[in-house]
């Protein structure tokens, strides 16, 4: 069912339109005045997106040689080996090759290197694919050298259209069995945006009807127990999934967090490192708003690693609903970042004389400790004093917001600055 021409192709209408660069290559051409360059393409996208499919028609259209090397069996001898038959073919019957690199971000930078004098002399034009940032993943020279093409998870409507056709289409199943309704929407909604998986799904359930018969739901469900979520340990989807973790818990959506904890979870990932990011918003995101939220995180923590999976799940799931829940402030947060960009800035000078350390007699010899007011000889406990450099002197950086418990520390934090015969302006 690979698409054979540009027709065929569902999705990624972003990249492929008729002005695009990307397009004019399909058309046969990659230049606006029609003449025929080499435009060297990273193809960046999840799984089942279409990025073999679109080289191959990149190659068909040019009537360039296609040739693919996988990242994971390749080496450097294999990539010298198909430039020198490349730079043959092109001098000799002025035929071109398009050099496909499956996962290319497997490629170590010294195989990238050897990439290199092909795609400046224009020996091949390299479509390149990857799953992984190409930013981290593909070395810079090889990337400002292309064209960086990112390809989307197609959507239901195009995987809908795509499992329609391959039931009749005499590439796929050639209208030998029917698809019910409710089996065809669960292989849109177990294919997770990638059209490979939904056709390997399609031909698991095809396979346990008779000719003639119809792929009724508990077919598609014996195929396949459940969807695989996408989830790469090592790669973007490892960074995005816990991004939209802790998103989903600083928006307060308890139901939006525990679907991506699950997520992580069932895919294996560390629960020690999903228990650190949520010791990080405790304090960044909810702070003194609730300062049990810090407690129940480093709990969490410990308890994650006293247990681990599969138990320390609950542990997990308990700690999300408390921080998605609780109140929000980030005040903590702004406050030692203000903090940091004065002393960046050079702001502070010298320590006053009172608060410097005594416990030397050449420092009390030169006045340190000399005035210092001990708070606990006060009757409230609080001397009015300036403990700030003479530099920060009115600067205010922790201002309390009104959110939970935070707005008690407001409170006293008013009742402070006044005892200290400040105002917080």
């Amino acid at each position: 069912m690979r698409p054979r021409s540009l027709a065929e192709v569902v999705g990624q209408k972003h990249v492929l339109g008729p002005e695009s660069p990307l397009g004019r290559m399909l058309a046969g051409s990659d230049s606006p005045g029609g003449g025929r360059t080499r435009t060297s393409l990273v193809l960046w996208g999840p799984p089942g997106t279409g990025k073999t499919t679109l080289a191959t028609l990149v190659a068909s259209a040019t009537g360039d040689e296609f040739v693919e090397l996988s990242a994971v069996t390749a080496g450097v001898k294999d990539v010298r080996s198909v430039i020198e038959n490349a730079k043959r073919n092109l001098e000799f019957s002025g035929v071109g090759t398009v050099l496909f690199v499956d996962e290319v971000h497997r490629f170590s930078k010294t195989q990238q290197d050897a990439l290199l004098p092909a795609v400046e002399n224009g020996w091949v034009t390299l479509i390149a694919a990857t799953t992984e940032n190409p930013s981290f993943s593909v070395i810079a020279p090889l990337l400002s050298r292309s064209l960086l093409v990112p390809l989307r998870s197609l959507k239901e409507a195009d995987i809908g259209e795509l499992v329609s056709r391959a039931v009749v289409d005499e590439h796929g199943l050639s209208g030998r069995v029917g698809l019910s309704e409710q089996a065809h929407a669960d292989v849109v909604r177990l294919s997770g945006g990638d059209a490979r998986r939904a056709l390997t799904i399609l031909e698991a359930a095809a396979g346990s009807v008779a000719d003639g018969g119809t792929i009724e739901g508990e077919q598609v469900t014996a195929a396949i127990a459940h969807a695989v979520a996408r989830y790469d340990r090592d790669g973007d989807q490892h960074y995005d999934v816990a991004s939209a973790l802790i998103k989903s818990i600083r928006g307060s959506d308890v139901d939006a967090a525990l679907h991506y904890l699950a997520r992580m979870v069932h895919a294996g990932e560390d629960p020690r490192f999903i228990a650190r990011r949520l010791v990080i918003l405790a304090s960044e995101d909810i702070g003194m708003a609730d300062p049990s939220a810090l407690q129940i995180a480093v709990a969490t923590m410990q308890a994650v690693s006293f247990i681990g999976l599969p138990e320390a799940r609950i542990n997990l799931a308990q700690a999300v609903i408390h921080l998605a829940l609780a109140p929000k402030s980030n005040r903590a947060y702004l406050a030692i970042n203000a903090a940091i960009a004065d002393v960046e800035a050079g702001l502070g000078g010298p320590i006053p004389g009172a608060l410097r350390d005594s416990s030397a007699a050449a420092a009390r010899a030169e006045g340190a400790g000399q005035g210092y007011q001990y708070p606990h000889d006060s009757p409230l406990g609080i001397v009015a004093f300036q403990y700030s450099p003479d530099q920060i002197v009115g600067s205010h950086y922790y201002r309390p917001s009104d959110h939970g418990a935070e707005t008690r520390w407001g409170e006293i934090a008013d009742r402070v600055q006044k005892s200290l015969g400040r105002s917080d302006t």
